[in-house]
């Protein structure tokens, strides 16, 4: 069986984990890594663990341990729900998967900024997960700033979603995509 690496890159808000979740119930044999599952994880048991500056290694090093395990003892198809909005990390992480025998897609939430604004204005979400800012607006003000477009080159597949009403056009074209391999 052929393997799939699915990526999600967008900005906080645009419905990545929502389409990641979709997804994994649509691919049986898949598996959703979520560093904002992470993050919630770590804020409720170990909290005494969190840096208080510089990068959240604790939550990286749980997402890579977590990648590793699925890449190397699983026979699952990753989707990695993450903003991934750094174009360096995002390219070695698509490499490092493709050296290792996945296929990629990568799936660019590209949702209007005035969208996402409302949504955080309606969200729930736990602000906990949050270090380097205390609300979600100012994450999508900084993401705003450094917005760095993801391209179509990247990937073995490349999709684009502006609208939310396209997300089960897309996760119906990714699981025919995958199903065919």
């Amino acid at each position: 069986m052929k393997r799939f690496l699915i990526m999600t890159v967008g900005k906080t808000h645009s419905g990545k984990t929502t389409f990641a979740e979709d997804l994994e119930r649509k691919l049986p044999d898949s598996v959703v890594v979520d560093q904002d599952r992470h993050a919630e994880f770590l804020a409720a048991y170990y909290p005494r663990l969190l840096p208080t500056d510089g990068p959240n290694l604790i939550k990286y090093r749980l997402a890579e341990t977590i990648i590793e395990y699925a890449l190397h003892e699983s026979a699952q198809h990753l989707i990695m729900a993450n903003a991934n909005l750094n174009p360096e990390n995002r390219r070695k992480l698509l490499r490092y998967h493709s050296n290792n025998g996945l296929e990629s897609i990568l799936v660019h939430f590209d949702i209007a900024d005035s969208i996402l604004e409302k949504r955080i204005a309606k969200s729930k979400r736990n602000l906990n997960i949050l270090r380097t800012a205390s609300t979600f607006s100012e994450v999508l003000k900084r993401q705003q700033r450094d917005a760095d477009e993801a391209g179509s080159k990247e990937a073995d597949h490349y999709f684009v979603i502006k609208n939310p009403a396209e997300v089960p056009r897309i996760v119906r074209s990714i699981v025919r995509l995958i199903n065919q391999k």
